[in-house]
């Protein structure tokens, strides 16, 4: 039996023609959606950073002389008072530990999941998720009574472990999902060659891990930067994140050009260290490839 051949014949025009209506098609409603609920939401938030300070119920800069009123007025503000910056090192710190515990907690969890028995992983599975079938600030107060008889409540080690309760599954599940696709052979080939367990750990498992710990650090440490019911309830006053701030300037305080400059200062944050974090991540991710 001799092997086909490729093909010479020329493609079909009408479906060359169709190849780019159908991937416009498919990449529509994304980009529609993301336009819709990602960009616009963001230049308004520009336009009301742009308003004078203390304006409520506004998006866009008003109109004077047939000009657009611009203020810069809350950036200066912001730059101004080192309050704002204590704020904001103080829950990326907090983020950072949250993202930390978390994955010291989820790693041996989701190895154990991914290496038990296949018909036991949707059981442990279901674990996982079943915190989700309650209601997130039933969760909370449970814990303001689990914390009190202790006197960690309104400690900043109470905000913390709410942190880390409510954000470990979404360290868990990329880690596991990670985990269950590597080739067992791998290990097995590195200890026939005399590698030891931490040998194997260190040189196989943790480099082809590393992409589910950076989507698990992902989902965790920027979920936590604009959480603000976990230190309402369980911090003190001297544990306001920048989350609460922004809360606060938008419902308390009727301050939308200073919520949305935090708002704003905020991405821009979480841009600039995802994209080191990135940078950081390429010699392992080639290392691994």
């Amino acid at each position: 039996m001799t092997e086909s051949q490729p093909s010479n014949r020329p493609r079909d025009p009408a479906q060359t023609r169709r190849a780019p209506l159908t991937r416009w098609l498919v990449s529509l409603p994304p980009t529609l959606f993301l336009l819709t609920f990602f960009l616009a939401p963001a230049l308004l938030m520009v336009g009301a950073s742009l308003q004078q300070p203390g304006d409520f119920g506004g998006l866009v800069p008003a109109l004077e002389n047939g000009r657009l009123t611009l203020s810069l007025d809350t950036y200066r503000f912001f730059f101004s008072d080192w309050i704002y910056a204590e704020i904001f090192l103080r829950s990326f710190l907090v983020a950072a530990a949250t993202t930390l515990l978390c994955l010291l907690l989820a790693y041996p969890l989701a190895w154990l999941i991914a290496r038990s028995h296949r018909r036991h992983r949707d059981l442990l599975v279901l674990l996982v998720l079943l915190p989700f079938a309650s209601n997130f600030l039933i969760r909370i107060y449970a814990w303001i009574i689990l914390l009190g008889p202790f006197d960690l409540l309104y400690t900043p080690w109470a905000v913390i472990t709410g942190m880390v309760y409510v954000h470990l599954p979404f360290m868990i599940l990329p880690l596991y999902t990670n985990l269950e696709q590597h080739d067992p052979a791998l290990l097995e080939a590195a200890q026939d060659l005399g590698a030891g367990a931490a040998t194997r750990f260190w040189r196989i498992t943790l480099p082809l891990s590393l992409p589910g710990i950076w989507s698990g650090s992902a989902l965790v440490f920027i979920p936590v930067l604009g959480m603000f019911a976990i230190p309402e309830l369980l911090g003190g006053t001297r544990d306001i994140l920048i989350g609460n701030l922004i809360k606060e300037q938008f419902l308390d305080n009727r301050d939308w050009p200073l919520g949305s400059t935090l708002s704003l200062l905020l991405t821009v944050g979480v841009l600039l260290l995802a994209g080191l974090a990135a940078r950081a991540a390429r010699p392992w991710r080639g290392g691994t490839a």
